[in-house]
This record gives structure tokens, C-alpha cells and sequence, in this order.
């Protein structure tokens, strides 16, 4: 495998492993009001990812002006579906149902991810890639098992999915004109704003309240590391591998849960996390093409010498 997409492998991993990890964090936050939270780590990443968009790689304030209406209102429903419904999603499936419930949803994303970004590029799905997404989605669900659910547990579990897929489809268009930095700072801002205007609607004045010391530290975490360090490599991948194997790497996300869970004392790690770990890790290797040698070639989603990507995808 040569070394772009090699690198774009690698930042897609650790940006899911990061938010694998944070899980503990977002125990923390179980008391905090949701859209106060969700506008403090938006918003605070944004201004963290302000000073990077200076850089050399074209990632300058200044390109905002060239997008259009439709590109203003993709990066709009990049962040209302993929991030702030994403995570309303998941709070919601977790007040009826287990856990695992949207965990086992979210986990089959990189099977929808394989079918709907090739089609709607014109192109056929991988086989290579669905197989691999398979894998991956019966890994994640043999490192978390099935829980309890009703009916609205698995309506806002189907809720979590869609905006785990709308995190990279929506992305793909503006990712190319924008750069990971540039992507990420935006629709943090963007979410910021969404969650402000929610937390009004529902909360009203009381959306947001001084947090305390561990959630404060849990907020910082969730800012600086999960969304700045895990958004700017999740698209930086992304634009290297293509949004569909990129996608292959949110079944880390089960497994680094499970590995950490100990640490944190919040739960074991056992043979069926072993087994879903393999199964997973398997998928990811095989999807990402990490097992195979062959000369350089256009990955669809990939970014080519020029620094420019094929038309119509990131």
C-alpha cells in the first residue's frame, strides 16, 4: 500500500479510537443540559481550530466566501444531522433502551456509507469494500452484544445511524474546496449556533449553567481533543481513502469503548470483545486495502498529486 493512502488509514483509526475513548467523558455530562453541552464543545473547538486555518495548505478563512447557497446549506445539515442530531439521537435511544442499541445501529454506517457514496457518484458499489463493511458491522455488534429496547429506542437508534452516515456523505461535496481544517472549524461554528438556538427552544434560559470541575474537564476533553485533533483527522483521512473506507474505521469506535471500559471501571473486556475486536480489525484491513501491495492508483474520494480530487468526490 502506498503511503497517502496508508496515512489517510492511519488518521481515519485514531479519529475513531478518539471518540471510542470519550465515552467516559459523556458519562460525565449525563447531568448536564444536552444543547448547552453540545454548544460549549462546538464552540470552544471552533475557536481552537482558528488558528490552524493560517497554514500553508490553503486552509484560509477567505474560501468561505466562494461557497454557494447550496454548499452554505450542506455544511448546515452536516452539522444539524451529523453532530448535533447525531448526539441528541443517541441520548434519546439510551433513555429506553441499552447502550448497545444505537452502538449496534450506528455499527452497520459503513455498510450504508459503501452503497450510498459510489451511487451517488455514478459509480458501483465495491464489492470488496460491502464485504468488508459486513465484517466490521459484525464485529461492532459481537463487542456489544444487543440490550433492551422499545420501539422509540430503535426509532432514534435508526435516527443515530442516519446522522453517523450524514457525517461523511454531507461532507464529501465540501470537503474538496474547504480542506479538513477549514471543514471542520465551520461546521463546528455552525453546530455551536444549531445547539444554541435548541437548547433556547427547549430549555429557554436555562440551556446552559456553569459546569462543574469534571464537567468542565469532560467539555475541554470533548472540545480539544475529540472534535479539533479527531474531526480534523477523520477528514483528513477521509479525503485520502474516500469517504466509504474511511467510514470501515467507525467500527474502532465499539472497540476502543471496550478496551478503555476497564480502565474507567465501567465495564470488562472478554472473549466476545476479543472475537468482535478481530472480526472488526479484519474488516478494516481488508476494506482499507491495507493488506495489499500494488502500484499507486485513483482512490475514489482521494485527493491526487495536484492536491485536487475527482469531481464529485472529496
Amino acid at each position: 500500500m502506498n503511503a497517502t493512502p496508508l496515512r489517510g488509514a492511519l488518521l481515519a483509526a485514531l479519529a475513531c479510537t478518539l471518540v471510542g475513548a470519550s465515552f467516559t467523558a459523556n458519562s460525565v455530562l449525563g447531568d448536564y443540559p444536552y444543547a448547552g453541552g453540545q454548544a460549549l464543545r462546538y464552540g470552544l473547538a471552533a475557536l481552537l481550530l482558528l488558528p490552524l486555518l493560517h497554514s500553508r495548505d490553503g486552509s484560509h478563512p477567505a474560501l468561505l466566501r466562494t461557497l454557494t447557497g447550496r454548499q452554505w446549506a450542506r455544511l448546515a445539515a452536516l452539522a444539524a444531522i451529523g453532530m448535533v442530531g447525531f448526539n441528541l439521537a443517541v441520548l434519546a435511544a439510551e433513555r429506553s433502551a441499552e447502550p448497545a442499541v444505537p452502538g449496534v445501529f450506528v455499527g452497520c454506517a459503513p455498510i450504508v456509507v459503501g452503497v450510498l457514496v459510489p451511487l451517488l457518484d455514478g459509480r458501483r458499489p465495491s464489492p470488496t469494500v460491502l464485504y468488508a463493511a459486513g465484517l466490521v458491522a459484525a464485529g461492532a455488534f459481537t463487542v456489544q452484544g444487543w440490550g433492551r429496547a422499545d420501539l422509540p429506542g430503535i426509532v432514534f437508534s435508526a435516527g443515530a445511524l442516519a446522522g453517523e452516515v450524514g457525517f461523511a456523505v454531507l461532507a464529501v461535496p465540501v470537503l474538496r474546496p474547504l480542506g479538513p481544517k477549514l471543514l471542520s472549524a465551520t461546521v463546528c461554528a455552525v453546530a455551536a449556533v444549531e445547539s444554541v438556538l435548541l437548547g433556547v427552544l427547549l430549555d429557554g434560559h436555562g440551556f446552559l449553567r456553569m459546569p462543574t470541575g469534571q464537567e468542565a474537564l469532560a467539555l475541554l476533553w470533548q472540545a480539544a481533543v475529540v472534535t479539533v485533533i479527531g474531526f480534523v483527522c477523520w477528514y483528513s483521512g477521509m479525503r485520502q481513502i474516500g469517504a466509504e473506507r474511511a467510514t470501515l474505521f467507525s467500527g474502532l469506535i465499539p472497540v476502543s469503548a471496550a478496551l478503555t471500559a476497564p480502565l474507567a471501571g465501567t465495564g470488562t473486556y472478554g472473549v466476545a470483545q476479543g472475537a468482535g475486536s478481530l472480526l472488526v480489525g479484519v474488516g478494516v484491513a481488508l476494506g482499507s486495502g491495507v493488506l495489499r501491495r500494488r502500484r499507486p492508483v485513483p482512490v475514489p474520494g482521494s485527493v491526487t498529486r495536484e492536491g485536487l480530487a475527482p469531481r464529485g468526490t472529496a
